[in-house]
């Protein structure tokens, strides 16, 4: 039997951090990657100004399983699979940056990454250290 939840759409790494200190098996996977984007801006009023920026996001895919392969959960009616994909950006920057600027931008991601993995692991949900 399938059981019921009122807390929404199970959109956020919280929404599952929740379910599991309501003692819910949960487990997760994580892929990280770079995301290339351009960013528009309004030209300015010199040449050097351009329409857009090339920029990068760090962005961890988050993918958990709730109670196993079996399970079903049960949102405002309607059953959800046991798989859920959230996707977190850790960082952003600029392609043109330094060297040094992007180890440090990527060195702010891990630590952020290590935040959420450490409220993760108090909330008993396993899973496998990555790093950008």
């Amino acid at each position: 039997m399938a059981d019921v939840f009122e807390t929404g759409d199970f959109g956020r790494i919280e929404d599952f951090i929740a379910l599991a200190k309501l003692g819910k098996k949960v487990e997760m996977t994580v892929e990280l990657r770079k995301q290339l984007v351009a960013q528009k801006v309004h030209p300015g009023d010199t040449e050097e100004m351009k329409g857009e920026i090339s920029m990068y996001l760090l962005i961890g895919d988050f993918t958990f399983n709730v109670g196993g392969h079996e399970s079903l959960i049960v949102i405002r009616q309607k059953l959800i699979p046991d798989v859920k994909n959230v996707s977190k950006v850790y960082m952003f920057g600029s392609l043109e940056e330094s060297l040094d600027a992007s180890n440090v931008n990527k060195n702010i991601a891990n630590e952020r990454l290590k935040v959420d993995y450490q409220r993760l692991k108090i909330a008993n949900i396993t899973f496998k250290e990555k790093y950008f």
